[in-house]
């Protein structure tokens, strides 16, 4: 096994035993082989570099290449955006350990040796992010490469494969070029991603955010504190600020809303689908600190004498998501609130059992100017999951969540 920083350097002599330059640096195409060194860049002076392909190497070892061809048969350089440069665009670079759940910085890369047609092939099997790579690179030029090798048989070894890796770049047009995909990140959990875009500068937070679907965006954003939020959105034109926007729950939208500038939340709004914008402006005309503030809007709401088998097709029809499903919001007959129904309870239920034999003691609601004080304290007193919010005519218009609470006391705590 190679190391890049073993051979970026090296001195380079061509099949005649010439000196023809030392390897300033390698060259991946990922839209050919993703993992292969398909050029090495030979540096010689005050001269135009020339380019090695891999099919004219012969030979590599630490400080040492040797080509299959004289120097007259290489190709000047000509700079290339779709070719990633292991020196510029990898050592140094961060990236995201998607195991680890955080941010690393490449230290060195594993190389493999592959004979093929009596020429080597050099190809990238790991990076190396741990105490070995940067012992090497500290040590480059001052210790000879045997030496170091045995210095760093001593130490801990942190690699993450080739194939796991996912590149930071805040450039979208050469994250495609270089056929960089967003699985792995989106396979993250929102919380764990949103730790590892705090990590980042703002280019490449924006560069991660816009490489994710708009679902998986608005799912991490949501989880970002209030000024990471806004730096996020406020760096998104208009119209994607809105897809995402529209994937998030009414009242974390409204949060997110409400600490945008001016013109950018008006750009925002002009964006999104009427019923979106007009759910979230509804609840932006209450404080934050109140009931009204922290509720969601998105409620399911039946009648008392449905049962418990309309309700569940009702459900399933209309694809709600899990999220919303800690309570059943009830209404009489004058479409009044009438109470709710835990979701556990309605499952044990029997298919004809209606939603008034179901009902959770004792019916609680708050009116949407309650303060947060008098929320809190019904959630402690009652061990409620959910709280029903009601307007004036005590018609049901929203509902406040345990995690809507758990996220209003850390921000007074913050």
């Amino acid at each position: 096994m190679l190391h890049a920083t073993e051979v970026l350097g090296a001195n380079a002599v061509d099949s005649l035993g010439n000196f023809v330059g030392r390897v300033k640096e390698m060259f991946v195409e990922p839209a050919d082989q993703p993992n292969r060194v398909a050029k090495l860049m030979l540096s010689r002076g005050q001269y135009r570099p020339l380019i090695a392909r891999h099919d004219q190497v012969a030979f590599v070892a630490p400080g040492k290449v040797r080509l299959c061809t004289e120097e007259s048969e290489l190709e000047l350089y000509k700079p290339n955006e779709a070719w990633l440069a292991v020196g510029k665009d990898l050592l140094d670079q961060q990236i995201i350990d998607t195991n680890g759940r955080k941010v690393v910085r490449v230290n060195d890369i594993d190389l493999d040796e592959v004979q093929i047609d009596g020429n080597v092939e050099l190809r990238i099997t790991q990076v190396d992010v741990g105490l070995p790579g940067a012992v090497r690179r500290l040590l480059q030029g001052v210790v000879p490469p045997m030496g170091i090798r045995r210095i760093q048989e001593k130490l801990p070894p942190r690699k993450i494969r080739w194939e796991f890796v996912n590149l930071i770049e805040a450039d979208p047009l050469r994250r495609v070029k270089l056929r960089l995909t967003s699985e792995r990140l989106a396979a993250l959990h929102p919380a764990d991603l949103a730790e590892i875009i705090g990590e980042l500068s703002p280019d490449e937070r924006q560069g991660i955010v816009a490489s994710l679907d708009e679902e998986t965006a608005a799912e991490t954003i949501a989880e970002l504190d209030d000024r990471l939020q806004t730096q996020v959105v406020e760096g998104l034109d208009a119209e994607t600020a809105a897809d995402i926007i529209e994937e998030m729950s009414p009242d974390a939208a409204a949060d997110l809303m409400s600490h945008l500038e001016p013109e950018k939340s008006k750009e925002v709004f002009e964006e999104m689908e009427h019923r979106e914008a007009a759910d979230v402006r509804e609840l932006l005309r209450f404080e934050a600190d109140s009931a009204g503030g922290m509720m969601n809007t998105e409620v399911v709401v039946v009648g008392e004498e449905a049962t418990r088998g309309e309700v569940v097709d009702y459900i399933q029809f209309h694809e709600i998501a899990p999220d919303q499903l800690d309570n059943v919001v009830l209404l009489n007959k004058d479409a009044g609130f009438s109470g709710t129904v835990p979701i556990g309870r309605l499952l044990l239920a029997d298919a004809d059992q209606r939603m008034s034999e179901l009902i959770f003691e004792p019916l609680l609601s708050v009116t949407a100017d309650a303060s947060d004080k008098d929320v809190f304290e019904l959630f402690d007193k009652y061990n409620l999951r959910s709280l029903t919010v009601v307007n004036a005519e005590k018609h049901p218009i929203g509902t406040i969540t345990v995690d809507d609470v758990v996220s209003k006391l850390q921000e007074k705590l913050a």
